[in-house]
């Protein structure tokens, strides 16, 4: 569930709630620019701006703000962390608080069904009592928008703000013990997951929110719409079918990470069948095989997720975007997640 999820229950139950974002960070803050928190009039709240003395405060802003019928809708909280509350963090942070009504809601469940796929860009106009009148922003107003930037504020006071920017996809190919044990594990994380087995009956019955689910046949089909930034995740019933999908994402040559299964053994015979498939060498390297972090040696598919999730957030490190060495998941990306050890799967 995502933080507008959250919001929009909010506001379904109780009429209104308060957006907490965090607009700008200097020096050393608890959290990024972006991030955001939801609270509701009884002090319950989702998402976490960085816990601490900062969040306190700012719940007991947006219950005062949450107290007043009609009046200011929107207050701006800019404390330096340290002098001003007491914080070790060094940095200053400005946050600013809108009381949302149910008039917001229509927007609020567009964003929330558009949200898989990744668009969230919105303009708001403010309005008098404060606070910003969303509409969807247009491809004109919406190229203002600096790249990584949450936020811009434009000569006309309108805030020009991406909701939510698109999570990193991993697609995940296998729904046995450790395809399952993966799911539940990126759960939690700020990564969205499709989940790919063509097998009758292969889900089970109940998975996370931000999981997608496809029984397409065709692996060639479910790659040619991934992302750039995908994150590649082979592990199905077949050793065939995990050749075949690994084949046809490093000859895509363009993903962020392809990941397989397996032992060295496993590798090494890959490496042979891409080689007398006429594969280029620079594309094979893109493959890692064995997956996860050196040094966690244990079989049990929970240990094996948490392993490779541990590898996958490393590999979002990388500045895929910035670096398009790294993109193709050459040695050097390989070399700094770590060559994994010899397991046998």
């Amino acid at each position: 569930m995502t933080i507008f999820d959250s919001l929009k229950a909010m506001i379904e139950r109780d009429g209104r709630a308060v957006l907490v974002t965090i607009m700008a960070v200097w020096g050393s803050s608890p959290r990024e620019p972006g991030t955001r928190m939801a609270v509701r009039a009884d002090g319950a709240f989702s998402g976490t701006i960085g816990g601490g003395t900062l969040e306190w405060q700012v719940l007991a802003e947006a219950q005062a703000l949450l107290s007043g019928a009609g009046g200011a809708g929107m207050r701006m909280f800019d404390k330096a962390l340290g002098p001003d509350l007491g914080q070790c963090c060094g940095g200053r942070v400005k946050l600013m608080l809108e009381r949302l009504e149910r008039e917001d809601l229509p927007w609020l469940a567009r964003l929330c069904e558009l949200k898989p796929a990744g668009i969230g860009l919105i303009i708001g106009a403010p309005k008098l009592q404060g606070g910003y009148a969303r509409r969807w922003a247009d491809l004109a107003e919406a190229a203002q928008l600096p790249v990584g930037e949450p936020e811009l504020l434009l000569p006309d006071g309108q805030l020009l703000e991406s909701l939510g920017p698109q999570n990193p996809p991993v697609y995940l190919f296998g729904a046995g013990h450790v395809g399952r044990a993966l799911v539940m594990a990126l759960a939690p994380l700020p990564l969205d997951v499709v989940w790919c087995d063509p097998r009758p009956d292969a889900f089970p019955a109940h998975v996370p929110q931000r999981v997608v689910l496809s029984a397409e046949t065709e692996p060639g089909r479910i790659l040619a719409d991934a992302p750039d930034a995908a994150r590649v995740l082979v592990m199905t019933h077949s050793h065939a079918l995990d050749l075949a999908i690994v084949s046809a994402a490093l000859a895509m040559q363009r993903f962020a990470y392809i990941g397989v299964i397996g032992s060295q053994t496993k590798r090494a015979r890959f490496v042979s069948q891409l080689r007398q498939a006429g594969m280029a060498e620079a594309a094979i390297e893109a493959m890692v095989c064995p997956i996860g972090i050196p040094g966690i040696e244990g079989k049990e598919p929970a240990v094996i997720a948490a392993s490779v999730v541990a590898q996958i957030l490393l590999v979002g490190t990388q500045s895929v975007a910035a670096a398009p060495g790294l993109r193709k998941n050459t040695p050097e990306l390989r070399r700094s997640v770590g060559e994994k050890p010899y397991r046998n799967v």
